[in-house]
């Protein structure tokens, strides 16, 4: 009789590390940063799309699309964090892989952004 409840409690354990469950938190803390920088993203498309003076170049254009690509990368990865699915860990990982790509995107656009609007002032060309 020991040795089936042995044998049991053993299984338990086993089953309870296969499903690999996130401990608490862990869900709501990444949906919180992805809505952090979405927000971010989107007062900055705001900005760079609506309010800033000057002309459209070929490279702010294509800072306005990398934006939008990083954006719809964030709604991905926000889409894919509000699953049922996210509270094991394999699917848990493949979504902050989503949201890393987002923000990489992010950054370039931001550096990019930089380097198009220093260059567009230089030039003279924003008025």
């Amino acid at each position: 009789m020991n040795q089936d409840s042995a044998n049991n409690n053993r299984q338990k354990l086993l089953d309870m590390q296969s499903r690999s469950e996130l401990p608490l938190g862990y869900r709501q803390g990444i949906i919180t940063a992805i809505t952090v920088v979405l927000g971010f993203s989107l007062l900055f498309v705001r900005y760079w799309n609506f309010e800033l003076p000057g002309q459209w170049t070929v490279a702010s254009e294509f800072v306005a699309n990398l934006l939008g690509l990083s954006i719809l990368l964030q709604f991905i990865s926000l889409w894919r964090a509000l699953r049922v699915a996210e509270d094991e860990i394999p699917a848990y990982n493949r979504t902050l892989r989503w949201f890393l790509l987002s923000v990489v995107v992010l950054l370039l656009c931001l550096v990019l952004s930089a380097l198009s609007y220093s260059h567009a002032h230089a030039c003279g060309t924003a008025s």
